[in-house]
């Protein structure tokens, strides 16, 4: 394994070796290494890559995340005092010993559709800093994820820059039944009072975290932004069922387990989703 102790010497020893895997917490990589899914030519490891580490605030009122910060860190008191979904999200990852070890970086990379930490990146509409031998460029991590702007060769996630709005958001998931750290559904809830909007990703029913984007934008037209953020119960209601319809259409013609199971998870999403935004109201 090759353990550079900077970004140029990492991004150096990507390019000389094309075939070499970068690792940090291993929490994906390992197990498929292990089980033999995975044989990389070399390992490039980024532990010791400062500009991975940490956090920082930036003047345009983000704050820029190293890719190397792992869950455990990001599910502390004071972070979750800056972005409270993410915290959130990333007290659910796993058991400790996963936390520990697995950084936000890694999520997003290895891309699992039961990531928790994804449905809030792609809620807040983060962006994310790749570098490689051709120099660095920014990239929505919407676009990352659903292979828009994919990762070339030889690049290495560096960090992530989110939005602080300064509002409640929440991170909701339903449990699935192969594990406690396995989701069946997740979505989070964000809200931008400045531009009046919600943002909400549900998260485990696809390959990518969804947007809702039609909902979205219904429901912050029904909401009384001047009048204390309330919103009508029907209206909560109505966001739930729309959220699940948008993200789990009915099976056309599909058997009757298949339907009965779409069913289950429509209405897990529209409780999660309801949930989910009734409490970032109160």
């Amino acid at each position: 394994m090759m353990l550079p102790g900077s970004l140029d010497e990492a991004v150096a020893a990507l390019d000389a070796v094309p075939a070499a895997v970068p690792v940090a917490g291993g929490t994906d990589l390992m197990p498929a290494i292990n089980s033999g899914r995975l044989r990389p030519e070399a390992l490039v490891g980024l532990g010791r890559v400062k500009e991975m580490r940490g956090w920082r605030y930036l003047e345009d009122g983000r704050a820029l995340l190293g890719a190397g910060l792992t869950l455990a860190r990001i599910g502390q008191p004071d972070f979750g005092a800056l972005v409270p979904a993410l915290a959130a999200a990333a007290r659910t990852a796993g058991p400790p010993h996963v936390r520990n070890a697995a950084t936000l970086g890694g999520n997003v990379v290895s891309a699992a559709p039961t990531a928790d930490t994804l449905p809030v990146l792609v809620a807040l509409e983060a962006e994310v800093t790749v570098a490689g031998s051709a120099g660095r460029r920014d990239v929505p991590v919407s676009h990352l994820l659903t292979g828009l702007d994919p990762l070339g060769p030889g690049e290495v996630l560096v960090c992530l820059r989110v939005p602080l709005l300064h509002a409640p958001q929440v991170y909701l998931k339903a449990q699935a039944r192969t594990g406690p750290s396995r989701s069946a559904a997740s979505v989070a809830v964000v809200l931008d009072p400045a531009r009046r909007g919600v943002r909400c990703a549900v998260g485990g029913v696809a390959p990518v975290p969804l947007r809702p984007l039609d909902a979205e934008a219904w429901v912050a037209s029904v909401i009384d932004w001047d009048g204390g953020r309330r919103i009508a119960r029907e209206a909560l209601a109505a966001f739930g069922d729309y959220v699940a319809a948008a993200c789990v259409p009915e099976p056309a013609g599909a058997p009757r387990s298949e339907a009965l199971a779409a069913e289950r998870l429509r209405r897990t999403i529209a409780v999660l989703a309801r949930r989910g935004l009734g409490r970032a109201l109160a």
